[in-house]
């Protein structure tokens, strides 16, 4: 295939009306070029292939078209034309990734003193910045502290965290989005309908998703398919070509934790180690299944009829609870994020997948051994079992060791306070007062909390009270009595102090990471900077 039948050269936006998915950044610069409000540095972050130079580049069109300073540059003079074809003389592309020094640096500084040649500014787009050396980010600071008026700079990163802080405050910082699958499918369909290529609809899905959020990624990997099939984009080709493994592994990994089956999920988990499965890229697959199945629950409509995954989804979205799948998402993206911390990615992995199956509820809950099934639920509202979980229950009502809160006739010590109140759909004042109260018994009916003595303000808040208790009835579907008592929490944390305790640690872990850092302990020596006290937020 020539270059100039390249997918991703081919349908490189040219102007900013056919940019994709990056809305809010073409607005600000809309808003800058139409009000002739504009900064001489501005800084593109974001992951690969979502638009950064090709922005910088319809930018620079706009401020040096012949028809003046405008957000919608002709695209025919020959300044739009030359920056285009890349031969405009005062638009300077650099690499700082192979030109990382400080002698670089300093000849494009020199000749940034000079005025344009044919242009109204000289505009410098230099990728990947952060590449830049110490001594070469100290060389840029001087000319951004004092631009020429000609000049203006539009610096792109993947990484804006290793750019000194002292170059990013002199900056207007805009971070590009990565692209929906949605979008990059909607994207593909257009471009391969313009260039009358048949296709599959499952495989325009796969090479949206092997993108990566990626919109050039997409277009390459869709010039491979085209290559690589014979007249048809076909799903079963596209599959072989990416080397693709079905995901359905993924939708047993939920079955078999909806079934308890701990001896099944490690089993899994072992045959992905044998395939080579990244284990990362794995729970970052996952969390998008639950994302998609969280959809399916809340709108259908969403998941297209000829999704190709369509009924399995469907099937999901009836044997988990709305919470349950929220749950299980927070622990894939828990877990993701904390893999790097883990023995290993196996150990990192399966943690995950075992903490999934320990908040498990409304299922069979299996030791790693050998599944058993748990306790049937006492009077257990028909309606809120899944199909696949109540043939369990009505085999097997032999009650068990449990793992997670229990529906039968439970006390005080089966129950976790903090456990139970992910499961409860609270708001508002029965929120606040469930998270600052401690369970003291549950027998008979009758569930006694402990409130803490600096919130007894809420023991008299009767509709608090009253939308907690009516909520604990529809969970553990029968009548029970709700009595708030005051005192009883001196020696056990109630799930706000937990909370709190939890805020407290990640604010200290962010300011500790601040100080620490070395851009800012430079910043404070050698400029004088200091830390704005509250300012630090951990992300």
């Amino acid at each position: 295939m020539s270059a100039t039948s390249v997918l991703a050269r081919k349908w490189r936006p040219k102007n900013f009306a056919q940019l994709a998915g990056q809305e809010h950044v073409v607005q600000a610069l809309t808003n800058a070029l139409t009000q002739n409000r504009l900064h001489h540095a501005y800084l593109f972050t974001g992951t690969r292939g979502v638009g950064k130079t090709t922005i910088a580049r319809i930018f620079a069109k706009s401020l040096n078209c012949e028809n003046g300073i405008t957000a919608e540059p002709c695209g025919v003079c020959s300044a739009c034309t030359e920056i285009d074809s890349g031969r405009f003389v005062d638009l300077i592309e650099l690499d700082a990734a192979s030109n990382t020094q400080v002698d670089n640096m300093r000849e494009l500084l020199e000749s940034a003193l000079y005025a344009p040649s044919s242009g109204r500014f000289k505009v410098y787009i230099i990728d990947e910045v952060h590449m830049l050396s110490k001594s070469a980010f100290n060389a840029m600071l001087k000319t951004l502290e004092e631009p020429p008026a000609h000049v203006k700079f539009i610096l792109a990163t993947t990484d804006p965290q290793k750019i000194p802080v002292t170059v990013l405050s002199r900056c207007l910082q805009f971070n590009l989005k990565q692209m929906p699958p949605a979008l990059i499918l909607s994207h593909l369909q257009y471009v391969l309908g313009q260039e009358n290529i048949p296709y599959e609809n499952g495989a325009l899905n796969l090479v949206a998703r092997a993108a990566q959020g990626s919109m050039r990624d997409a277009l390459s990997l869709m010039d491979q398919a085209i290559a690589y099939s014979s007249g048809k984009v076909d799903e079963s080709l596209v599959r072989t070509m990416l080397g693709a493994i079905d995901q359905g592994y993924l939708f047993d990994l939920l079955q078999l934790l909806r079934d308890g089956d701990g001896a099944g999920l490690l089993k899994i988990a072992d045959d992905m180690a044998i395939r080579s499965i990244a284990f990362e890229a794995a729970l970052q697959d996952l969390a998008t299944l639950l994302h998609r199945i969280a959809l399916a629950q809340t709108i259908p409509q969403a998941i297209a009829d000829d999704e190709p995954e369509r009924i399995r989804l469907m099937e999901l979205a009836q044997q988990f609870s709305p919470e349950e799948i929220q749950l299980n998402y927070q622990i894939a993206i828990h877990g993701r994020n904390e893999i790097d911390l883990a023995p290993d990615e196996y150990a990192g992995f399966t943690m995950t997948l075992l903490r999934m199956l320990a908040f498990a509820t409304q299922a069979t809950t299996a030791s790693v051994a050998q599944p058993v099934p748990r306790a049937a639920p006492a009077k257990q509202n028909p309606a809120s079992i899944a199909p696949s979980v109540a043939k369990h229950v009505a085999a097997e009502p032999a009650p068990v060791q449990q793992v997670a809160p229990v529906h039968s006739s439970a006390n005080a010590a089966d129950l976790d306070w903090n456990t139970l109140l992910l499961q409860l759909n609270l708001q508002g004042m029965a929120k606040e007062l469930a998270k600052n109260c401690v369970l003291a018994s549950f027998e008979d009916g009758r569930m006694v909390l402990n409130l803490a003595p600096q919130f007894k303000h809420m023991q008299s808040n009767k509709s608090a009270q009253e939308k907690l208790q009516s909520t604990l009835c529809e969970y553990f579907a029968k009548p029970l009595r709700l009595v708030v008592e005051l005192g009883g929490t001196k020696d056990v944390a109630t799930p706000a102090a937990v909370e709190q305790q939890v805020k407290q640690t990640r604010q200290q872990q962010a300011e500790d990471a601040i100080k620490q850092d070395i851009f800012v302990r430079e910043a404070q020596a050698k400029l004088g900077a200091q830390l704005i006290e509250g300012a630090i937020r951990p992300v």
